[in-house]
């Protein structure tokens, strides 16, 4: 008989690479998201980091920018790196219970900051500090949910990227973030025998998905499809935080 833990595991990865393979990002969050209806965001991390890992490497070699991205981000990418260590335990420790709660939160920010289509605006001289507050923010944000786009995305948005490049400089920032976690993982136990076999699963079904969902790219509205997926990142969001909630205050 299959397993049902596998079964949900294949269809989270592959819905998340779809959406990665449509819109270029949001397979952690998408996965992170699905994955925490039905277990602790740490088990979840576990299970999404080699996939993460994986296809972001992918991301980030196809494209002509890498050296101008590295020269431009990374004060972001070292201080994130840092936030991440210095957050190590925050998953697993005391507070890990309200993990959840901030990862709804954090989906429902993210969400909405796409339906607004809010920009900001960053000024060249401004990038090497602003780029390091924003990394250690996000590196603890990161430690704490295993999600790593608030408020790294905002941030690389409001520093004038173009489209393409942008695609590029998140497939190299979510590298260097994801490794960064692993550590964190490896150190705390989280990574053993027992994630390779749902990891594998995670990775097939991500690159079936992210590759069909490159294939139907152009023929798509991805501006309608971006919409109610983040739309449905709210609703999830709100539904993560809420049914935490009621829980820690139960």
């Amino acid at each position: 008989m299959l397993d049902p833990f596998l079964i949900l595991v294949a269809a989270v990865f592959a819905l998340a690479g779809f959406v990665k393979g449509v819109i270029g990002l949001g397979l952690p969050t998408v996965a992170m998201g699905l994955l925490a209806v039905s277990m602790p965001p740490a088990q979840a991390l576990a299970i999404v980091i080699a996939p993460a890992i994986v296809t972001n490497i992918w991301q980030t070699v196809v494209g002509p920018y890498l050296r101008d991205i590295v020269r431009r981000l990374w004060p972001l990418m070292l201080a994130t790196a840092i936030g991440i260590w210095s957050g190590a335990g925050l998953m697993t420790g005391p507070y890990a219970r309200y993990g959840t709660v901030v990862l709804g939160v954090l989906l429902v920010i993210y969400a909405l900051l796409g339906l607004t289509q809010r920009r900001f605006h960053v000024a060249a001289r401004h990038e090497r500090w602003i780029g390091g507050v924003v990394g250690l923010i996000t590196g603890v944000v990161a430690a704490a949910t295993g999600v790593q786009v608030i408020p790294s995305m905002p941030f690389m948005q409001a520093i004038g990227m173009e489209k393409d490049e942008l695609v590029q400089a998140l497939g190299v920032f979510f590298t260097t973030a994801t490794v960064a976690q692993a550590f964190n993982l490896t150190a705390a136990g989280l990574l053993t025998a027992s994630t390779a076999l749902p990891g594998a699963v995670a990775m097939v079904m991500a690159f079936i998905g992210m590759f069909v969902g490159q294939a139907v790219r152009s023929r798509m509205d991805a501006a309608a499809f971006r919409r109610w997926f983040l739309i449905a990142m709210m609703g999830l969001g709100c539904y993560l935080a809420g049914s935490a909630l009621v829980n820690i205050l139960a």
